[in-house]
């Protein structure tokens, strides 16, 4: 599930939209001062933040400013009641991905905040240079390959994001629920199957050729990703 941070001074504000998005299904954090926001920011790691521009403590601008020295993945809507060129062009500068101005509407909000997780999500299996090795297998995220016994493996994009949301975190359960809002984007899981049919087609691909079990089944939950020698193979 995403967490959202909302960074509103505006006390009816902020209650309005963490409701709207609680509602949505989202995990929310709240913070009514910049620089507070920032410490939580970089504690808690979350997916989007909804960021106000006037603020005590820390401007919205400088918050994004800090932010983007370490977080280049977050995605960061700021919404504001300055709605010259200008100072929008200097939010975006600063680090935003997207710009709302104030009055709104929660639809529109909810849109902006999917919008932008989509975002995240394909910028995240595309443009990370980190090459995963375990067992006998190899993944490169940046060119969307697989090879297994030094052989490659042919995976739809759906069937790579799930091996790679699974490897990336080797030995962590990942329910049905939270791979299918990795990979598909999805606040409410509409069909197990979905994910259990791809789940077969991955451990088809990556398993079959190999020495090792990969993808194991936690029964009613969802699956745990760790490399373990088949019966009868040497580790």
């Amino acid at each position: 599930m995403a967490e959202i941070l909302v960074v509103e001074d505006d006390p009816i504000i902020r209650q309005t939209v963490d409701y709207a998005l609680r509602r949505a299904g989202f995990e929310t954090r709240t913070s009514a001062d910049g620089r507070e926001a920032l410490d939580m920011a970089r504690q808690s790691a979350p997916d989007v933040i909804l960021l106000d521009l006037m603020l005590p403590g820390m401007d919205g601008f400088t918050f994004a400013e800090e932010i983007r020295k370490t977080d280049e993945t977050v995605a960061i809507i700021m919404v504001t009641a300055l709605d010259q060129e200008r100072d929008k062009v200097r939010g975006l500068d600063a680090g935003a991905d997207d710009y709302m101005t104030k009055p709104f509407s929660m639809e529109e909000l909810l849109a902006r905040v999917r919008a932008n997780l989509r975002r995240v999500r394909e910028r995240a299996v595309l443009s990370t240079d980190e090459t995963i090795t375990v067992g006998d297998m190899v993944i490169e995220p940046s060119q969307l390959r697989v090879a297994v016994a030094g052989a490659p493996v042919r995976l739809r994009l759906k069937e790579f994001q799930l091996l790679l949301a699974l490897a990336r975190e080797p030995g962590r359960l990942m329910s049905r629920q939270r791979l299918a809002a990795e990979v598909w984007g999805y606040e409410h899981l509409p069909s197990s199957r979905t994910i259990d049919v791809h789940i077969r087609r991955v451990r088809q691909g990556v398993e079959d050729p190999s020495a090792f079990v990969y993808i194991h089944t936690v029964h009613g939950v969802g699956y745990r990703f760790e490399a373990t020698p088949k019966s009868g193979e040497p580790a």
